[in-house]
């Protein structure tokens, strides 16, 4: 199952995997999410994806309604589900089996959640993380040669099917079609209409009873695969939404993660909060940053 896992995410650029959050830990991350989600509609927690933003810098303190929740493992939520979860075993090796690499090469990056907003049906628009819209065929090659050395994923705490990719588009430029269908800044009426499309499921797991057993599956993807997502008011969601990189990509992916304001986990005070196995990551990540000579930039516009 391990070696079809890989070959599926290597060849589609994305990979559904099950069970990856423990029966005993299901609650503890229900619970966090509920906290955090109230937090952030409260105005309490100002780390949030403002409607209207799609790509960082996400804040708009001008609109009131969220699409997501920055940064949930920031001591000052004080929810330690959601550290003790990406560093989890049961997580951590499924990373290790995707890029292929050893637990001393994992760097900490990202981790958010993406939540419905309360008023506004809307949707990202098609992009890669890190390329471009206005990207030549050129560029687009370059850029994807060199993104091995990180995963995105998305957890779903409730059934969500927000996700929209192109299958095997991590590996090649867009055709022309794909183009003129991603290279404005104009949200899709209808994702579908893109070549290639795909509408990415994840479901929560049920047991015979039809009882809620666990929190959903999780999504895997290359994030320089090209992808939208939409935005319901009616559909209840909290998808926790993180990556982890792999220390041989060297600075590849320093603009992709440090865009969204890591400066908060150089402090002790949130170092304190992980354990050994993320202590380790986390130190990987010190010294992404430091390797870096000012501002990086940000990947897209808004």
């Amino acid at each position: 199952m391990e070696t079809a896992r890989k070959q599926i995410f290597e060849e589609q650029g994305f990979v559904i995997v099950p069970n990856l959050i423990p029966p005993e830990s299901r609650d503890a991350l229900e619970m966090a999410a509920e906290t955090v989600v109230a937090r952030t509609r409260s105005g309490s927690w100002k780390m949030r994806r403002t409607v209207g933003r799609q790509f960082p810098p996400f804040f708009n303190e001008d609109h009131p309604d969220s699409w997501g929740v920055q940064h949930i493992m920031h001591p000052d939520l004080g929810e330690p589900a959601f550290a003790q979860w990406y560093t989890s075993d049961a997580l951590v090796d499924v990373i290790k089996e995707l890029l292929e690499c050893e637990e001393d090469e994992l760097q900490m990056e990202l981790f958010n959640m993406l939540i419905n907003p309360e008023s506004h049906a809307f949707a990202l628009r098609w992009h890669r993380d890190d390329v471009r819209e206005i990207a030549t065929v050129d560029e687009e090659r370059k850029a994807l040669d060199v993104w091995h050395c990180g995963v995105q994923w998305n957890t779903a705490l409730y059934n969500d099917s927000c996700l929209y990719v192109v299958p095997g588009s991590h590996k090649v430029p867009r055709t022309p079609e794909q183009w003129a269908l991603s290279s404005t800044l104009d949200s899709p009426d209808n994702p579908m209409a893109m070549p290639g499309a795909v509408r990415v499921t994840l479901q929560r797991r049920f047991t015979a009873l039809k009882q809620a057993s666990a929190a959903g599956e999780t999504v895997f993807y290359n994030n320089n695969i090209l992808h939208c997502a939409t935005y319901d008011p009616e559909e209840r969601r909290a998808t926790l939404h993180a990556s982890m990189g792999d220390t041989r990509g060297g600075a590849t992916r320093a603009r992709n993660v440090l865009q969204h304001g890591l400066m908060w986990m150089k402090e002790e005070r949130f170092r304190e909060t992980v354990d050994e196995r993320g202590k380790k990551m986390l130190d990987r990540l010190i010294k992404l940053q430091e390797s870096v000579n000012g501002d990086v930039g940000y990947s897209l516009e808004n």
